[in-house]
């Protein structure tokens, strides 16, 4: 299992003589992707049955850049789904379906608007990758927890889950990494990077 890194795409594993080329030249599109250093990386296994193809990352996002032990403030699923005969539902041979989880104020849990404002997020992230994404689809949901008895924690606890997928045009995924990303990051609440400034490379 490659190392955990907080600012770019794991090492990728040997991959089968049988993959076709086109989904590794997608896998090696994720891996030239350069993420902000508040978000760690893992890659995992890929959903088996789904697909012919297929890979996934988890990402976590954290209150300081680069440090396991800060706190979570979000985190999300990011899986690729490759079927060279292509699928009808999908309209191509790419989909990309994401999950992305976070904790919120109550009070936030509870406005009505929230899961269009959530689902904006989403479209805006889209928006970014321009026309190589096309037949969105998903999900928002929101939990809202309340403790009881013994149970020391906060009284009101509430979460929102945001599930959405769409698919690619070609093989360079690269742009859909750094959209889902960006999503995280707007889910955790952290400022986005002024124009023109991008991550720093990690150090060799």
């Amino acid at each position: 299992m490659p190392t955990r890194a907080a600012h770019a795409y794991p090492r990728l594993v040997p991959v089968p003589e049988d993959v076709p080329e086109q989904f590794i030249r997608a896998l090696r599109s994720l891996r030239a992707v350069t993420v902000r250093p508040e978000i760690v990386l893992d890659e995992v296994s890929g959903p088996a049955r789904i697909a012919p193809y297929s890979a996934a990352l988890t990402a976590e996002v954290r209150s300081a850049r680069r440090s396991l032990a800060a706190d979570e403030l979000a985190s999300g699923r990011f899986v690729v789904l490759h079927d060279p005969a292509g699928q009808e539902a999908w309209d191509g041979t790419f989909r990309l379906v994401t999950l992305v989880r976070t904790a919120v104020e109550p009070e936030v849990g509870t406005d009505p608007l929230l899961a269009e404002v959530a689902w904006s997020w989403v479209t805006d992230a889209l928006a970014a990758v321009g026309p190589g994404a096309h037949a969105p689809a998903g999900t928002v949901t929101r939990v809202l927890s309340h403790s009881f008895g013994s149970i020391e924690r906060a009284d009101e606890t509430s979460e929102l889950e945001i599930r959405a997928s769409w698919t690619a045009d070609d093989e360079n995924l690269g742009p859909h990494l750094l959209a889902w990303t960006g999503l995280l990051c707007t889910a955790a609440g952290l400022e986005p990077l002024p124009d023109g400034v991008t991550p720093l490379p990690p150090r060799r």
